[in-house]
């Protein structure tokens, strides 16, 4: 049963802006078997989500997940418990630097709300340090460029 709004498209079905695509039509897209992605699945590599049927839908984030999954298993010859310790130090990867984004955006706010001169000033108060010449070891003198 189709949901209200949706449209068959030949890869999978279009809901709004967001396509989804059939575990057959990804399969094929890929060049593996359907019974690859379902173990992917169940190892929690890949979280496609469902229909009203059941049917496993594919989005596009899952399809550029499968596509890195693919690629260090294929290319690189990582084995599934390597590919998942690299999606999750990927993913804490992608989590602290939006902490750190955060932050920075915080810093900024906060430091200059109202500052703004202060800031300027201070940036401007700074003192430029010429770059100095290499020194090589044992007492010789730097070369004069």
């Amino acid at each position: 049963m189709k949901k209200r709004g949706s449209k068959k498209t030949r890869s999978g079905v279009r809901q709004g802006a967001e396509s989804y695509f059939h575990i057959s039509s990804v399969a094929g897209k890929f060049n593996i078997h359907p019974q690859t992605l379902r173990l992917y699945e169940r190892e929690g590599l890949l979280r496609p989500s469902r229909s009203e049927g059941n049917t496993r839908l594919y989005t596009e984030e899952d399809i550029k997940q499968l596509g890195v999954i693919l690629n260090l298993i294929r290319e690189l010859g990582v084995n599934l418990a390597g590919v998942e310790v690299i999606l999750n130090m990927r993913e804490r990867m992608r989590q602290m630097e939006d902490q750190v984004s955060e932050f920075l955006e915080y810093i900024r706010t906060a430091y200059c709300a109202g500052k703004e001169d202060e800031f300027e000033s201070r940036r401007r108060s700074l003192v430029k340090v010429p770059s100095t010449g290499i020194v090589k070891s044992g007492g010789e003198e730097p070369e004069s460029s």
